[in-house]
């Protein structure tokens, strides 16, 4: 066979080029239209040398909690509702009275209170106002009921670990299936409640420190609209936050219940 002559081997070489491409068309979504490029604002490549963010956001409720160690004193479960109960009430060391410059309803104006040094109970005055055996000197005082050894003990033992503002998940769901005062409600309100709600002249003429006095209180609605602040009763404890969900879903299950003993 002859050689083509240069001119067709170029002819040759442009045919095929023109053939390549007419096979080259815009990708199309399957309706049809074209894809447009998205203008990244820069050319050049992306990194695919990392991993993508993690964007999964839990709700709150499944974001894991800290368990509470018995062995530790939390300030917002522990110490926190004894000093709201028993030496911020109105008079005393609560926002708007503010005794001698001392408010005591949240951890940041207990330590700017100056009352309490960490690790110390020998330099702060809290833990030795309220181991004073001087009517004149003991916090909360007369008529107000004192401390009981085992709120002291807790403040005690919250000062020795530091003084801290710890809180913690006591987990394990809330328990509303046999709610009885023995066992459940007073616990509740000797905590919360009965530092202003006991003695012989307690606030509001409401005293809850026997359970035929708490069950008279339940059964007018005032108990539970107080701690569950609803309109039109004085929402309790007074100064501080509310109850925690748990504890006022076992005093509506105890009113349910008939306020059993």
């Amino acid at each position: 066979m002859m050689p083509r002559p240069p001119f067709l081997q170029l002819l040759a070489v442009l045919g095929l080029l023109l053939s390549l491409h007419a096979c080259v068309h815009e990708p199309f979504w399957p309706d049809g239209s074209p894809i447009v490029p998205i203008d990244t604002g820069t050319t050049e490549p992306p990194d695919t040398t990392t991993e993508p963010p993690d964007t999964v956001v839990l709700p709150p409720d499944t974001l894991p909690g800290h368990p509470c160690d018995p062995d530790t004193v939390y300030f917002q479960r522990d110490v926190l509702p004894i000093l709201v109960s028993n030496c911020a009430m109105s008079g005393c060391h609560d926002a708007a009275t503010a005794q001698e410059g001392i408010v005591l309803t949240s951890f940041a104006q207990v330590m700017a209170s100056g009352e309490v040094v960490p690790g110390n109970l020998d330099e702060g005055d809290l833990y030795e106002v309220i181991t004073e055996d001087d009517p004149d000197k003991i916090m909360p005082p007369p008529p107000a009921t004192p401390l009981t050894a085992e709120q002291i003990a807790l403040i005690r033992g919250w000062i020795q670990q530091g003084a801290q503002d710890l809180s913690c998940d006591e987990g394990g769901g809330c328990d509303t299936s046999q709610v009885t005062y023995t066992g459940y409600i007073r616990p509740i309100l000797q905590t919360y409640c009965t530092g202003c709600h006991s003695g012989s002249s307690p606030s509001g003429g409401i005293d809850l420190t026997t359970h035929a006095q708490v069950s008279a209180v339940a059964a007018t609605g005032a108990l539970y609209g107080a701690i569950a602040h609803e309109t039109g009763y004085a929402a309790m404890p007074q100064g501080g936050d509310p109850l925690p969900a748990c504890r006022i879903e076992q005093i509506a299950a105890w009113i349910r219940a008939g306020t059993p003993l």
